[in-house]
């Protein structure tokens, strides 16, 4: 799954993805894409409060936190480059 998260304040937005506190910068006009990968071999996840949903997220005034309920995730930008992650379980891209 893809989470497509953009800056469009005037200010760098740092982005935390959880459960391990991975982070990177988003510079103002930027776009970063957050992806996760199923843990579960039929593709479910284990999901949040309402359950089955990828992601969940908040955000303060400079910053965001994404939680990814996958197994791995990682930070590309909008070509599919890899920026950033913690990808030690991710499948092969």
């Amino acid at each position: 799954m893809r989470l497509v998260v953009g800056n469009d304040g005037d200010a760098p937005l740092e982005p935390a993805v959880e459960p391990w506190a991975g982070t990177h910068r988003i510079l103002p006009g930027q776009t970063c894409v957050v992806v996760t990968h199923s843990p579960a071999g039929d593709g479910s996840w284990s999901g949040t409060s309402r359950g089955g949903e990828p992601f969940r997220g908040g955000h303060r005034r400079d910053s965001i936190t994404v939680w990814a309920c996958g197994g791995c995730f990682h930070i590309d930008d909008m070509q599919g480059r890899e920026i950033g992650a913690a990808g030690w379980n991710c499948p092969a891209r």
